[in-house]
Formats: C-alpha cells, sequence, structure tokens
C-alpha cells in the first residue's frame, strides 16, 4: 500500500478544489480546510470517494460561536481515513439563519451530529431528514451554547406530575445570597481578614 501524506494531500486539494478552497494548512498533524456552504458536499464527497484520501469515517461534527465576527457560526467536520491513517478537519462558515446542506446522505453519522447542532446552536440543515431537538426538550426556548444564551437560561424546567409533562416557568431565584463568612472564594478579603479561621493551627509550635 502507497503512503499518502498529509502535504500530498494539501497539494492535491489545492489543486482539485481551486476557487471552492477558503483555508487549508496543516495544524499539530492534521489538515485542515475552509470552503463556503455551498461547496461543502462537492468537497465532503471527494474526501470520502477519492481512492487517494478514502476518509470514509466521520468521527465528530461540533459547531463553534463567533458573535462578533461574520460568518457568527463554524460547522467542523472531523474525518478519519483507516486505510492511509490520515486525519482531516473540514470547517464551514454559515452566517446567522443560513443554512448547512446535510451530511446525513453521505454518512449516517451526521444525523444526530446535525440534531446536536442545530438544538444547542440554531444551524440548521436542509434536507436533513429529522431535524429535531436532540439534548433539550422538544418545547425549549433558545439555543444554550450561543454565547449570548443568558447563564442561568431564560425559563426554568421540572416535570409537573399532576400534568403528566415537562412544564415551564420564567428563572425565580427568591433565595437571598447567604452571609459570607470569609472561607467562601466568591468575596474578596480586606488585608485585616487575611488570617482565616484555623489558620492559627499553621503557627502552632510543633511538640
Amino acid at each position: 500500500m502507497k503512503t499518502i501524506t498529509l502535504r500530498y494531500i494539501e497539494d492535491f486539494l489545492t489543486s482539485e478544489l481551486k476557487g471552492a478552497l477558503r483555508h487549508i494548512a496543516i495544524r499539530r498533524g492534521e489538515l485542515c480546510i475552509e470552503v463556503s456552504p455551498k461547496d461543502f458536499l462537492q468537497t465532503l464527497i471527494l474526501l470520502r470517494d477519492h481512492p487517494d484520501l478514502a476518509f470514509r469515517q466521520l468521527v465528530d461534527i461540533c459547531g463553534v460561536d463567533y458573535p462578533d465576527r461574520a460568518p457568527r457560526f463554524e460547522v467542523v467536520y472531523h474525518l478519519l481515513s483507516h486505510r492511509y491513517n490520515n486525519r482531516i478537519r473540514l470547517k464551514a462558515g454559515v452566517g446567522e439563519g443560513e443554512l448547512m446542506p446535510t451530511a446525513s446522505h453521505l454518512f449516517k453519522a451526521a444525523n444526530w451530529y446535525e440534531r446536536e447542532i442545530w438544538d444547542l446552536y440554531g444551524v440548521g440543515f436542509e434536507g436533513h431528514p429529522d431535524l429535531r431537538r436532540l439534548l433539550t426538550d422538544y418545547g425549549f426556548e433558545g439555543h444554550p451554547l450561543r454565547k449570548d444564551f443568558p447563564l442561568t437560561g431564560f425559563s426554568e424546567v421540572r416535570y409537573d406530575f399532576e400534568k403528566e409533562k415537562v412544564a415551564y416557568a420564567p428563572v425565580n431565584l427568591p433565595q437571598d445570597f447567604r452571609q459570607f463568612d470569609f472561607e467562601s472564594p466568591w468575596k474578596a478579603m480586606t488585608p485585616e481578614q487575611v488570617i482565616l479561621p484555623g489558620d492559627e493551627k499553621a503557627t502552632r509550635d510543633i511538640l
């Protein structure tokens, strides 16, 4: 079996993809390439089916949120070639409200990965056979991994045993903050409070 290096793949893709390729580089033992959503499927098919590439396993798909950048989101596909023991990272930038083409018909593993990204980031996948929420409840509002999603969420969730379904209510934090005894790291101490209860043991003479 011939050896296919990442440098060879880099040169091959640079020649083959031409205008579709936005960025390509080898980083930490993996080849990273970036294309636009419209060129994504042709790139994925090339990576999977070309005999010198043979990236037949979809290892993972993840989303990234860059709220101050355009396009705001990035969808990242990690592929593995068992034949040549190579890894590649395929990226596509996606704007707010823009759709990515689904890869679920090319890799069965893409189905749930894409549902997860839709659920947590709100990035839709055109042509997906069953684009429903995966990790949150079907009635959940918002997308929790977006950088602008509040830490406490918009609502609190509990199971209502009387209604026998998940119930939502506005976030309610009625409990006052507890009185600090300066043993908590959440409140800064004044110079007079540097010695904490129990610190006197450290200065006690050892018998």
